[in-house]
């Protein structure tokens, strides 16, 4: 392969690996649910509730191999644009830890390296140079593609939090929209808890859990701002058993606001393996050139000897 095209490839890759969305449109990737002819099962408040529960209890650390699927929506010509799977790695470790690299395709360097302590982020890109830090509270920068994606999203929606003591949940009866044996789109009853908690403003809806009627397994959870925008929206599919804990195998993340959408499919789940701290150390290797979110490039650190 000519050298000019190699490099076309390489920088295609890892426009995909980075997830460098602009816009808010989505493919939605993930496979119709279909209507069933079982009788559905029922559920009551509390049981939602102590499953939401038991499930966060039983989860305290991930660690997983994953092919990651993301793509762009172009808000000026409307076209969506999918990118190939890269493979990735993700650790998880409650409180609220992660960390997830991601390879580029075929010469499986790396293509992005990320952690998050729940506070602050860091990414590293070794191929652009750039080693990204900022808080994870900070606000969507324009045209900041990459200082956009942050570990913690992707925390929040593997590792579904408890409802605590200070917060209310509420029961609803409702419709998803399935296909039926003729694939048609019709309604199927659901189950929706909502998750009512109280932030610096007052009481908000934090976030809303739908659950199948099939298997009572929840298959997708919004989170909201308390400015009442969706944060999150993520959808989750085909649950496996891993060493006794049933959990779902494929998971698609959505951030409307910086309109970006990927989707992680386990290759290979451990739960509750230990993790340690050096797993989650992410030094700022030498002579990059570090980006502080909401700030200009600080520039290049030299490297020792460099004039």
């Amino acid at each position: 392969m000519h050298r000019p095209h190699l490099r076309l490839l390489l920088l295609l890759s890892l426009w995909a690996a980075t997830f460098p969305l602009s816009g808010c449109l989505f493919r939605t990737r993930m496979q119709s649910r279909q209507f069933s002819n079982r009788p559905l099962k029922t559920a009551t408040q509390q049981d939602l509730v102590d499953y939401v529960n038991a499930q966060a209890a039983k989860i305290q650390s991930l660690q997983a191999t994953v092919d990651i699927d993301s793509s762009a929506g172009d808000p000026k010509t409307g076209q969506i644009t999918d990118y190939k799977e890269i493979r990735g790695y993700v650790l998880a470790r409650k409180p609220s830890t992660l960390r997830m690299k991601g390879l580029m395709p075929v010469v499986r360097n790396t293509a992005f390296d990320m952690v998050s302590d729940g506070q602050e982020f860091k990414i590293w890109i070794p191929p652009t140079n750039k080693f990204v830090v900022g808080a994870n509270n900070a606000p969507p920068q324009p045209d900041k593609r990459l200082e956009n994606m942050r570990p913690q999203y992707i925390y929040d929606a593997l590792l579904m939090p408890e409802i605590g003591a200070d917060e209310i949940a509420i029961l609803d009866k409702g419709y998803e929209i399935v296909l039926d044996s003729r694939k048609h789109q019709v309604e199927q009853p659901n189950y929706i808890l909502q998750v009512i908690r109280k932030g610096t403003q007052g009481w908000y809806l934090s976030r809303k859990i739908e659950f199948s009627r099939i298997d009572l397994l929840p298959y997708q959870q919004k989170i909201y701002d308390e400015q009442g925008n969706v944060a999150t929206d993520a959808h989750y599919q085909d649950y496996k058993d891993y060493g006794g804990t049933t959990f779902p195998s494929t998971i698609q993340i959505e951030r409307p606001r910086e309109s970006y959408d990927f989707t992680l499919n386990m290759l290979k789940l451990e739960i509750n393996k230990t993790l340690t701290d050096d797993q989650f150390a992410l030094e700022q290797p030498t002579g990059a050139i570090v980006v502080h979110l909401g700030q200009a490039d600080s520039g290049t650190a030299k490297a020792p000897n460099s004039q």
